[in-house]
């Protein structure tokens, strides 16, 4: 074990140090962000870097361990972390996460989400590693000790003792309008909401499926279609409408609340053999990777907890009445995705679906790329694809999103061919390109020229080569050129046996984090619709940099979000505003331009519920719902939907521009 002893003149710029005990710094950090520089050599001395870290304010807060390359002025890989307010929370860091290999590492209990961004990186060619503070709405204090290295997985401090929510969920910590404050409150309220869910929705111009019954754009094939009209695109409902898809992701009642390893914090949590409560804990699946100390998790739902003090035994079938009717309230048209699958067909509101599982193979690529080129992906696929027949002659089922986010996509700029002859392993993939490269190349020599390399025959390619790109100009023109033809692989194979299983619904594409690369719309033509997850005030920069890029499709929006701070949660989500009343301007600016751009044909907002306030399965704590923990709709919300919604139609046809009212913007608290 090795204890690093913290220096003044490691802070970054404008970070002021106001104590300094031992290898404890309390820090006054700008609004601008900031922390330290840590010592390379040192903390690289073992396997695993700990610290203790606290916030001194009254939300959570965001950090970033950037590690640095040699001569470069742009971080490699990044480590996003997130911390609760007003605890000292114990942090480890597993330097294994720097070969890229995983995106969501497992999280020490008390610590909030981590993330790995960026690309591979080796120890020897790192030069400088920063732990700093994201921007803030305002200067931050924050309290740092005991940075310590060790070569076997460290003996944390034990989290303190106190109570952090009460028996509903809710912050404890905080006060604030519409907070729960007992059971007859709570049955009150949601009594409230049920006679508020039966009125439908609120426009005599929408049809049953949400759609504008004064734009008819085909005769009706009783399923969702997309059309493009005057240059337009569009989607028709079953009967032939104009259909804007708008609703929230994630409508199911089983919100996660990870508690294991944090137990003490919580007012209430009742055993998990207790007979009425036993069905609200479920065990969270392994999370994947290589972790020293794996954490067995639990996740209990307060939210159906909430429901059965107010509904009684019959809370879910309650729920399932409930729910429909508050959204057609609000004016929203589709359930989005990762919603309760018992709401498909019953609750009588479109929806979208995801594959129930993307083909995949045992020997992957880089992170969750299959070897795409093998048998066996192929008949994953055929496997995959049947779990869609169930659904096929579902009317209300508007389509269906291969999969969300693959995680090997989050690396800007990715040569997956540079991946293949990386990866150690024979792959399919691996056989392929070298059978390609001897076809093309003939000769070892004229490789090497080609490639400015000194190979000494073709079988050199299987062993592990670095970043095979950036050694020639044609070397990264072979290298892409292979990427190119698995990433089309990868699409098209998966959405042909699709089609076969379920001819009479829409592929909704791939749902992608973001564009990381052009090449990601590499066989965009196998959908009907093409998405990806959009967290931006505005959106329109990011729909139209699809058009730019070749693809000729409808465009959904799978995710956005607005958060703020002035009710229970502390932290924001990815984007962030300053008040309830800015989440309600900010969705409505948002839709109201995906509606006025040309391609955008919807937009699904993440999430229904607001997460836990100690963290999900993950870590996220955001307010981020339309509904908090105890099921109420947040009244500022609920009103701009239905504004929004109201109008939506007019928007997308021209009639009417989109609103002008911005939110106050803060930076973001999310991890």
């Amino acid at each position: 074990m090795q204890i690093i002893e913290w220096k003044e003149d490691q802070l970054t710029e404008g970070v002021y140090c106001r104590s300094r005990e031992k290898n404890e710094m309390t820090l006054l950090v700008p609004a601008g962000g900031g922390g330290a520089v840590l010592p390379v050599e040192s903390v690289f001395s073992g396997r695993y870097l700990s610290f203790m870290l606290e916030i001194k304010e009254e939300h959570s807060a965001a950090f970033n361990l950037l590690v640095y390359e040699k001569g470069t002025d742009e971080p490699a890989f990044t480590l996003r972390f997130g911390i609760l307010p007003g605890i000292y929370t114990p942090i480890c860091i597993d330097w294994n996460w720097l070969d890229a290999r995983e995106l969501f590492p497992e999280r020490n209990p008390g610590a909030l989400k981590f993330v790995c961004h960026g690309r591979r990186v080796e120890k020897e060619a790192v030069e400088k590693i920063v732990l700093t503070a994201l921007p803030s709405f305002h200067e931050v204090t924050l309290r740092i000790s005991g940075l310590t290295v060790t070569d076997e997985y460290p003996e944390l401090p034990p989290l303190p003792e106190m109570k952090l929510v009460d028996a509903f969920g809710q912050n404890r910590q905080k006060e604030w309008k519409g907070k729960i404050p007992d059971q007859e409150t709570l049955q009150r309220r949601i009594a409230r909401q049920f006679q508020l869910g039966e009125t439908g929705y609120p426009f005599g111009d929408w049809s049953d499926y949400g759609g504008w019954k004064e734009k008819r754009l085909t005769e009706g094939s009783g399923f969702f279609r997309s059309v493009k009209a005057e240059g337009r695109w569009w989607l028709a409902d079953p009967c032939g409408y104009a259909f804007f898809s708008m609703g929230p992701d994630c409508v199911n009642l089983g919100t996660d609340c990870r508690v294991d390893g944090i137990e003490p914090w919580m007012e209430w949590l009742p055993d998990r053999g207790d007979p009425v409560y036993k069905k609200m804990y479920r065990e969270l699946p392994p999370r994947p990777g290589r972790e020293a100390r794996p954490r067995k998790g639990i996740a209990f739902s307060f939210m159906e907890a909430n429901l059965y003090r107010a509904a009684g035994e019959n809370y879910y079938e309650a729920w399932q009445r409930l729910i429909a009717g508050q959204l057609k309230h609000f004016g929203m048209n589709t359930l989005g995705n990762w919603s309760d699958r018992n709401l498909f067909g019953t609750a009588k509101v479109p929806y979208v679906t995801s594959l129930p599982e993307f083909p995949s193979t045992e020997q992957k690529i880089f992170r969750d790329f299959p070897d795409v080129l093998s048998e066996e992906y192929a008949e994953n696929a055929r496997r995959c694809a049947a779990g869609l027949e169930s659904g096929r002659d579902d009317p209300y089922m508007i389509g269906y999103f291969l999969r969300n986010e693959p995680s090997w996509a989050f690396v800007d700029n990715l040569v997956l061919a540079d991946e293949v002859l990386f990866n150690p392993e024979k792959t399919v993939c691996k056989e392929e390109l070298i059978r390609n490269l001897r076809e093309k190349y003939k000769t070892i020599a004229a490789l090497n020229q080609a490639w400015n390399c000194q190979l000494t025959d073709f079988d050199e390619l299987y062993l592990p080569q670095k970043k095979v790109s950036c050694w020639s100009a044609q070397a990264e023109e072979d290298m892409r050129g292979f990427s190119r033809r698995m990433l089309r692989a990868y699409v098209e194979i998966p959405c042909r046996e699709c089609r076969k299983a379920d001819p009479n619904h829409m592929i909704l594409g791939m749902r992608w984090a973001w564009i990381s690369d052009p090449d990601l719309v590499t066989g965009w033509e196998n959908f009907d619709v093409f998405s990806i997850n959009c967290y931006a005030v505005d959106p329109t920069s990011a729909i139209s940099r699809l058009e730019e890029l070749g693809v000729d499709l409808p465009v959904m929006i799978g995710e956005f979000h607005f958060g703020a701070l002035d009710r229970g949660l502390t932290a924001t989500g990815l984007e962030g505003v300053r008040t309830q009343r800015d989440r309600g301007l900010a969705y409505r600016y948002y839709c109201e331009r995906v509606a006025a751009h040309p391609y955008g044909v919807g937009c699904h907002y993440f999430q229904c519920y607001d997460q836990f306030a100690l963290g999900r399965f993950d870590g996220e704590n955001y307010n981020i719902g339309l509904f908090d923990i105890c099921l109420q709709p947040y009244p500022e919300m609920a009103e701009a939907i239905r504004d929004c919604s109201g109008g939506i139609y007019r928007v997308k046809a021209g009639e009417q521009p989109p609103s002008e009212e911005k939110a106050e913007s803060i930076p973001m608290i999310a991890y």
